[in-house]
């Protein structure tokens, strides 16, 4: 009976030493060894894919941005100057019931913006920032080294949503009433200011979104806003018309442990980050983005 009872358990754990066996060689083997590989670079994959979602989602959320400043008879008082032909305008942005109604008869509604009117917001601002008048155009390039070139850069001449010529609209007219206080404030930050498609501050506003980030600081100007909150909102805009180069400056200052809210939007926006030198440069360090959506175009 002992014996009988010995050799059972001799022939256990003859059993499972043979099992553990066939378990660590399993687990050695090429082929186990790949599966854990890949179990864990999905994991990771995943982990990353939900950081870079939310990311995407702080520069450019889906429900948009709302700024501290309205549209009031702007483009009504634009469509009637002839600087917007309002048939032309509605056509190029697809104008929504909505947009026609700023265009016609004004509105006190806050300006948003968000991946579906960014255009007829980077239009709408174009439009004034061509228009109003200001000492960019006479103390800046404009009126310096490129005086009696106005016309040729994008954003006078790709301005093709006007009543005639743009170039006569331009510079013309006092949309938004500034002192000369302000107007200089308003060149002081436009020095600040650049945008990813090229390596010009606002204070030379050669192309559309140059003039367009130039009409939304006079509009912010005239409300009396703090240079950081004009920044910050000049930067939300800036994302929605640049949305891989801002995705790409996030990714970076994530990777220091700032968070996109965190960042010192004058600092993003300089030469340094925002312009096409500094956009080029920053991608080369970051790296490229999966699948995003890239910067619009500079014409109308």
């Amino acid at each position: 009976m002992k014996k009988n009872i010995l050799f059972i358990v001799v022939l256990v754990l003859l059993f499972l030493a043979v099992g553990m066996g066939g378990l660590v060689l399993g687990m050695s083997s090429p082929k186990f060894l790949t599966g854990i590989k890949d179990y864990q670079t999905a994991k990771k994959n995943a982990k990353e894919r939900t950081a870079f979602q939310a990311l995407a989602d702080a520069v450019t959320p889906k429900e948009g941005f709302t700024l501290p400043i309205s549209w009031g008879d702007l483009g009504k008082e634009l469509v009637e100057a002839g600087v917007i032909d309002q048939a032309k305008f509605e056509e190029a942005v697809q104008a929504t019931p909505e947009q026609k109604k700023i265009l016609e008869g004004g509105t006190d509604a806050p300006v948003t913006i968000n991946s579906e009117n960014s255009q007829f917001v980077v239009d709408l601002l174009w439009a004034i920032g061509l228009a109003q008048k200001s000492i960019i155009y006479t103390d800046g390039p404009f009126g310096n080294e490129y005086k009696g070139q106005e016309g040729n850069f994008a954003s006078t001449g790709g301005w093709t949503l006007a009543k005639g010529d743009a170039t006569k609209y331009l510079n013309k007219f006092n949309l938004i009433a500034l002192t000369p206080d302000q107007q200089k404030r308003v060149a002081d930050i436009a020095q600040n200011i650049y945008r990813p498609c090229c390596d010009n501050p606002t204070w030379f506003p050669d192309c559309n979104h140059g003039m367009a980030a130039l009409g939304a600081i006079e509009m912010m100007v005239a409300k009396n806003l703090s240079d950081d909150e004009i920044y910050r909102n000049i930067l939300k805009l800036n994302s929605f018309w640049f949305p891989d180069n801002y995705l790409t400056a996030a990714i970076y200052f994530d990777r220091q442990n700032i968070s996109w809210d965190k960042v010192d939007a004058k600092k993003v926006l300089g030469k340094d980050f925002s312009s096409a030198t500094g956009a080029q440069r920053l991608q080369s360090i970051v790296g490229p983005l999966p699948g995003q959506p890239t910067g619009g175009s500079c014409g109308a």
